[in-house]
């Protein structure tokens, strides 16, 4: 199968489509034909080298952890899922590729009237939402300062936070505020000054702070929710500098939170828009973009 790949670490150019053999379902899993592959900020991160202290790679490897596809393999063991049908998950193994492996419990049917890019742009922002905001034990009637409100964990978190009842303030590029004024969302600007525009808005500050950009503003979301007890990072690798809890590890049992955004989006009650799509052997210029950031929900790698 075509895959895309990269021997060392480097710029975006360091990720080249190879001939590599086919994944087959073992037992508790399923295998897909892909058709679209979600693209996340983690994945240049580990393509630069940036991430080697948390993770280190054997090399050559296939970047990725979120697919869209039809189900071609079953394995023993395996429940509740038939040849043909469409889902949308993660993947054991790599993503950018023509076929993935995914376990049990760790795919979810994709709603039929939802394109395969934006089926394959939910899994990470929805699990990654759900746990950040269950870990910062995020309650109705608080108030939560997102930062990185536009991106997909933003944009997931920031509505996952409204559907329980919260006020959420959000950072984000100018170009995006009105967008997220339509879901709900108070933005402000982010970099300097981010302090004081939040205490505009919020006079006490916040009850809870996510940070989903890792651009270096956990000092002012510290001050504005009152200690590190009250914020989390999924971003930034200077979080133990500050106090701060980093939670970067997926939750072992992510299905909880696939299902729970297949049935918003059928209630037409969750968006998270596809910015741009590209072909695999395009993935470097996905990459590129992602690294420049200011992006409006997802960037999706597509096979056909």
């Amino acid at each position: 199968m075509k895959a895309v790949q990269f021997s060392e670490y480097g710029e975006p150019e360091v990720l080249r489509l190879a001939e590599v053999p086919e994944p087959h379902a073992g037992t508790g899993q399923i295998r897909v034909a892909v058709r679209a592959v979600g693209v996340n900020p983690w994945e240049w991160k580990v393509r630069s080298g940036a991430m080697q202290g948390f993770l280190p790679l054997t090399l050559p490897t296939i970047p990725g952890s979120e697919v869209a596809g039809v189900v071609d393999e079953i394995g023993d063991g395996i429940t509740g899922v038939s040849v043909g049908d469409e889902v949308f998950g993660f993947v054991v193994g790599a993503a950018y590729a023509e076929y993935a492996v995914l376990a049990q419990d760790h795919f979810a049917h994709k709603p039929p009237a939802l394109p395969w890019p934006e089926a394959a742009a939910l899994p990470v922002a929805a699990e990654t939402a759900v746990r950040a905001l269950d870990s910062l034990d995020l309650a109705d009637g608080q108030t939560v300062l997102v930062n990185g409100a536009a991106g997909g964990v933003g944009l997931a978190a920031a509505q996952f936070a409204l559907q329980r009842g919260a006020t959420v303030i959000g950072t984000a590029s100018e170009p995006n505020h009105d967008f997220l004024r339509s879901i709900g969302v108070t933005p402000v600007s982010y970099g300097e000054g981010l302090v004081r525009r939040v205490l505009d808005i919020s006079p006490t500050g916040v009850d809870r702070a996510l940070d989903v950009a890792g651009r270096g503003a956990l000092p002012d979301l510290i001050e504005l929710a009152h200690g590190t007890d009250n914020v989390l990072t999924v971003a930034d690798p200077e979080a133990q500098k500050y106090g701060v809890r980093f939670a970067a590890n997926r939750s072992k049992h992510p299905l909880p939170a696939l299902d729970q955004v297949a049935r918003l989006i059928e209630q037409d009650s969750f968006t998270l828009p596809v910015a741009e799509t590209f072909p695999l052997e395009r993935a470097a210029d996905a990459h590129r973009i992602s690294q420049a950031g200011h992006i409006r929900g997802k960037l999706v790698l597509v096979t056909v």
